[in-house]
Order: structure tokens, then sequence, then C-alpha cells
């Protein structure tokens, strides 16, 4: 069954490429790009399949046990925006293969001077497909969970995740919430990792894809956990809620700036670098200064706007990261 898919996969994306990419691109004069343009077609509808996936599983189980009650389906629906604008490859796409002849300009170069780009692919001589595979996956995961670390703990790159984590009807739709800024320094990150140790691009579409998958489920609103052993195996929906939770994953014993549970794929990561919340529990997400608080001097400090639509959302994201410079210029 699994190759039927991947059949009707490939005939779709040559005739989307064939009938409707390909002239397209000619008539525009980017006929140079026509490569590239496949291998985006390829981006659109993996895509396109993983939103009908995501949509067909994880939607019934957010209705039959949900982790909190929604509140807010507009915010559901901002959510779904942005999951159109990234899983559809438009920035991951255009990151990756943009970087990837810079990348193989540079290794050109060390060669001329007689020196051997690392490649992990060299180390994995004799593998399995798949375990090349996992091996990828696991090290892309290494590099990530230090960049969610990164979002953590500078205040500027916090002024710009905090969009992130400002949902409080937190759904299968809202890891994709995220500032542009935010994304574009990501998928850069990832790329540049992904480029650097002989990541083929047909490999990338699907390590992302993959990941991608695994963190819509993560932020689901829905009432599951892995069990005892299963939680230290895999991030489940109860330890990245956990992450999520106003005061205890973030913004903890009244700092602004820290947290636990940082790992994007495997809680490995957590447990080795000490970052590890394993309480139970299924708290509610949200920003701290998204609630109305009293100073100690009995002043009341209101709640700060996040937004509600797009655009609303990646000003105000701009907004903070000046305030956050500003403040640290006074400082």
């Amino acid at each position: 069954m699994s190759q039927h898919f991947l059949d009707g996969f490939a005939f779709l994306q040559g005739w989307l490429f064939e009938n409707a990419v390909e002239p397209a691109m000619f008539a525009m004069g980017l006929g140079e790009y026509i490569e590239d343009a496949f291998e985006g077609v390829e981006w659109f509808l993996a895509g396109l399949c993983e939103v009908a996936a995501l949509y067909l599983v994880l939607r019934p189980l957010e209705a039959v046990i949900p982790a909190q009650k929604m509140t807010d389906r507009r915010a559901r629906i901002n959510d779904f925006i942005y999951t159109l604008i990234h899983r559809l490859g438009f920035f991951s796409m255009a990151v990756f293969f943009t970087l990837d002849p810079v990348m193989d300009g540079i290794a050109a170069a060390l060669r001329m001077e007689g020196v051997r780009p690392f490649n992990l692919e060299n180390l994995m001589t004799g593998f399995h497909p798949l375990a090349g595979f996992l091996m990828y996956l696991v090290v892309l995961d290494f590099f990530d969970y230090w960049f969610h670390r990164g979002q953590h703990k500078f205040r500027w790159w916090w002024a710009l995740h905090s969009l992130h984590h400002s949902q409080q009807n937190m759904n299968l739709w809202s890891d994709d919430r995220n500032h542009l800024l935010d994304d574009l320094l990501r998928d850069v990150y990832m790329a540049v990792i992904a480029l650097a140790i002989g990541v083929a691009p047909s490999q990338y579409v699907l390590l992302v894809s993959v990941s991608r998958a695994l963190q819509s489920l993560q932020h689901a609103n829905v009432r599951i956990h892995f069990g005892r052993l299963g939680e230290r195996l895999l991030v489940s929906p109860r330890f990245h809620r956990t992450h999520h939770a106003v005061g205890i994953g973030h913004e903890s014993q009244g700092r602004e700036l820290g947290g636990c549970n940082f790992g994007v794929l495997l809680p490995a990561w957590d447990q080795l670098f000490g970052t590890a919340n394993f309480a139970p529990g299924w708290h509610g997400t949200g920003v701290r200064d998204q609630f109305a608080r009293t100073n100690p001097d009995g002043t009341v400090r209101p709640a700060r706007d996040y937004g509600r639509g797009f655009w609303r959302q990646q000003w105000l994201g701009l907004v903070r990261l000046v305030e956050a410079g500003n403040r640290r210029n006074a400082a």
C-alpha cells in the first residue's frame, strides 16, 4: 500500500510540475531554476499531505480527549493560517535551496585548500538507509534543542519566541505559530547544519516532514502521555505542555527567561543537560504578561496584547524586539 501511495505521489508531483509549474517558470524567465522548482513541488505536496493527515488524525482526538476546553475558536483558525504558510514548504524550501549552492561553493573552496569537509555520511558506510535517516534525525534534534534553549535564554530572542507561547488555547496547528523572523533564523540554522553533515535534499524533505508531524502531536490539545518509559524516549503532548505552562515551563521562579523541557523530539537532551520536568498534570498555557498583575507597591500592571490576527501578531513581535534592545541598552 505504501508503494501505491509513493507511486501516486510521484505521478501527482510530475503532473503538477509539467502542467502548471514548468510553464509558469519559463513564462517568467526562470528556466534556470527548473530543477529546484521540481523539488519545490515535492515540498508543497508533502505539506498538503501533512496538513490532511494531521486534521484526520489529531482533530478527532482533540474532540474526544481534550487537555483543556477551547475558549477561542478564532485563535485556532489563526494558527491554521500559520500552518499553511509553513507546511506548504515556502520557508524551509527557499532557505535550504538558497543555501545549497553556497555550501557547495564553500566545500569546493575547502577542498582546493586541501581541507576535506566533515560529512556524517562518511561515518555511516554500510549502514541501512533507515539507520542513516535516524542518525540524521538525532543529530539535527540535538542542535534543535540548543536553538530552543537560546530562544528562552536571550531577552531579544524571547521577544520573538514568546509569540509561540502566547497561545492560551494550544491546538494541533500551534506548532507553526511563530514570528516569521524567528522562523527564518531557525530555518537558516537547521539548513546549514543539515548541509554541513551531508543531508541530501530528498532526505531533508522527509526529515522535516517527520519532525513537523511529531511536533504537531506535541502541541495538540489532547490528554495523552506515553507512560513512564515512553515519556523518556519521545516528547509527548503532556511533556511539551509543561514547557508551555505559565510559570512552570517558562518564566518560572519569577524570572522572565529560562524554563524546562526544551527537547524538540527527544527528551534525552533535557535529561542529559538537566532541564527535564516529567511532573504529571495538564497546566494552562500562555505568557505571564498576558495577564494583569498587581505590583508590590499596589499598582496594577495591565495585560500585554500579543495580537489576534496574523499581521498584528507579527508587528507586535517586532515591537517587543525593539523594546528588548532598548532595555538592554539602558541597563
